[in-house]
């Protein structure tokens, strides 16, 4: 792999002329993504399965990218598009782990044991592949960002997304690990847990989503964590305190409270 020539530094990147890597990036919050870096003059590496989707979004952009057609739980195919980001930019000062998916989920359903392996394997396995080919060169350069897109869906079970939130659960805890193991190297990594964003995952929920954020606005609120490199926020910050009540509460309580909990529909398309 080609590495970045460029002096090893400690200090935040800057805000224009970033190098950015990004899954998810055809659509909903990844799309978001896309536009706010490439309005601050990044060159994005554009992940996502849908290529003809990608390259059309790629070319609406301003300035210079990289669409890279892959199923982030094909980590060969991922591992092959990080070598034509480092061929063609070097080494990232970002990147982010964005892909994901979602699905209703019943234990008792076998024809919904493929879906939990697929969300799985995106959602947990497609972000160590996402990082992998980045760590050992940001390490050395003693800078970077790697952005892990968790949920508060991870921060406790909800009915019926057993799937989803063991993924975010799963993404939360490997983050933090992660966090630990680069301590000191100058490479941050940062844990983002959105609540709800306007999305076509979220278009199809039917029950209440509070609070919920329009995809730039949740970008452009996510950057600044980012930038700042701290290690874990949700967004927005209403969603913060709905999830410390929810985890301080008693299992009795909780499972009251959400045994009739709106549920997310089963037999999506992943």
């Amino acid at each position: 792999m080609k590495h970045d020539p460029r002096p090893a530094s400690h200090a935040s990147p800057a805000p224009a002329g970033l190098r950015v890597f990004l899954t998810g990036a055809s659509s909903g919050l990844g799309q978001a993504f896309a536009r706010h870096y490439a309005g601050r003059g990044a060159n994005i590496g554009l992940v996502a399965r849908r290529g003809e989707a990608l390259a059309a979004f790629a070319a609406e952009l301003p300035g210079e990218h990289l669409p890279l057609p892959a199923d982030v739980g094909d980590a060969d195919a991922l591992a092959r598009a990080a070598e034509a980001y480092l061929a063609r930019f070097g080494v990232p000062d970002i990147v982010i782990a964005n892909a994901g998916v979602s699905v209703g989920t019943l234990t008792e359903c076998s024809e919904d044991l493929p879906a939990f392996e697929r969300v799985m394997r995106t959602n947990v396995n497609g972000m160590v592949a996402s990082f992998q080919p980045f760590v050992e060169a940001m390490r050395r350069r003693g800078s970077g960002r790697l952005v892990g897109i968790a949920s508060v869906a991870g921060i406790r079970g909800l009915p019926g997304a057993g799937a989803y939130s063991a993924s975010k659960a799963a993404a939360i805890a490997y983050l933090e690990s992660l966090r630990v193991e680069l301590r000191g190297s100058g490479v941050r990594v940062v844990t983002l847990a959105p609540g709800y964003i306007a999305t076509p995952m979220t278009a199809v929920n039917t029950y209440p989503m509070p609070f919920m954020l329009q995809a730039d606005e949740a970008a452009r609120r996510m950057a600044k964590v980012i930038e700042a490199g701290r290690g874990y926020a949700v967004v927005p910050w209403q969603m913060g305190v709905v999830a410390r009540v929810l985890r301080a509460l008693p299992n009795p309580v909780f499972d009251a409270l959400f045994a009739r909990a709106g549920r997310k529909q089963r037999g999506l398309p992943l």
